[in-house]
């Protein structure tokens, strides 16, 4: 006897159901993922002057910083490399042996930071870490000679703070960029 096969009926996906399981995964991989958001440079910036004149200012006390489109750290029209600026600074603001070409007082120096158009990013944050970085230096040598602690193991907003901050306030002025 012959037997005759029986075509089989070849084996289906339904994919009928299969646009509700991309939408369900669009939606849990929008709800999942978290997106970097750039916070930016956090500074605190001073209160505005009630006067609509600025103090007057010596050229003495001012120094000025340039980060050019190249990179390059001119301070006073000088190149620096960026580890030397630190040290400089701290001279600048201290002037311990009352060099008439530095401040006249850490009360009165005033640190200019100045950018061109095209200059690179992190040659500027590096610049910032420094400055920063010179008065960190300034007050917890200050903190520690007169109190014995590191400035910021002193009280937050505590009198003795208050006191280190007057005697090396910051005083930053970051200037608009240009096409210089």
């Amino acid at each position: 006897m012959l037997m005759k096969k029986r075509k089989r009926e070849e084996a289906e996906i339904n994919g009928s159901s299969m646009a509700d399981i991309a939408f369900l995964l669009l939606i849990f991989f929008l709800v999942t993922t978290t997106i970097n958001v750039d916070t930016g440079i956090g500074l605190m910036l001073p209160p505005p002057l009630e006067d609509e004149d600025p103090p007057p200012i010596r050229e003495r006390n001012l120094m000025n910083i340039l980060v050019n489109e190249r990179g390059q750290i001119l301070m006073d029209d000088e190149p620096y490399q960026i580890g030397e600026v630190k040290n400089y600074l701290i001279e600048f603001i201290r002037n311990p042996t009352n060099d008439p070409d530095l401040a006249e007082s850490p009360e009165l120096a005033i640190i200019s930071i100045r950018t061109q158009r095209q200059t690179p990013y992190r040659i500027y944050i590096d610049m910032l870490d420094e400055v920063m970085g010179a008065y960190k230096e300034l007050r917890d040598q200050a903190s520690s000679s007169n109190f014995g602690v590191p400035y910021n193991a002193l009280g937050e907003n505590s009198a003795q703070q208050e006191q280190i901050k007057d005697m090396y306030p910051k005083k930053i002025s970051i200037a608009e960029g240009g096409d210089n």
